[in-house]
């Protein structure tokens, strides 16, 4: 698995019931399935990481903002509760960020729509449905570290960069000199 590289995948996407109502957003792809088998997903759930239990109050970046004006300190993520819960998600976000890289990840295949995850679209703080363009903290954080974004919806891009740099890699060497 030296040549590599591994990807980052929000666990509710595998099928884990890890989202704030307990739910899963389970996601099929053969994709997916041949990378598992290869071990080259790496599941993580930043609001977990982050302490967070399921189920939670949901979250949302308040005003409209994303997860980079979070990261600036331009924004708050809040619960639909008022409460503020800001600091624990930076913090989640920076150990799925501290995973990622630990485990060779150039990429990522996030949830959108999440506070955290969201890589296209985030909810717009209001608890309303409303959808905003943006990312969620942990796909703000990853991006400002070089790790590509996907989402669901852009699995095919994510499945050609894989590839790609699948093929860029260096053949190992079978006799040594």
């Amino acid at each position: 698995m030296t040549r590599n590289c591994r990807i980052l995948v929000s666990s509710c996407l595998l099928g884990r019931p890890v989202r704030y109502d307990g739910s899963a957003k389970d996601f099929r792809h053969d994709a997916l399935s041949q990378w598992e088998a290869l071990g080259r997903l790496v599941p993580v759930c930043p609001e977990l990481l982050a302490g967070f239990e399921t189920p939670r109050p949901p979250a949302e970046i308040a005003e409209g903002k994303s997860g980079s004006a979070v990261l600036a300190g331009q924004a708050k993520v809040v619960e639909n509760t008022g409460n503020d819960v800001t600091s624990a998600f930076i913090a989640g976000a920076k150990r799925a960020l501290k995973i990622a890289l630990q485990q060779n990840c150039r990429f990522a295949l996030l949830t959108d729509g999440s506070p955290s995850c969201g890589s296209s679209f985030i909810y717009d703080g209001e608890f309303a449905g409303r959808r905003n363009e943006g990312d969620g903290v942990t796909a703000a954080l990853l991006r400002r570290n070089g790790i590509a974004v996907f989402s669901p919806e852009t699995l095919d891009e994510l499945i050609s960069a894989v590839a790609a740099f699948d093929h860029s890699q260096p053949e190992p060497d079978d006799v040594l000199a």
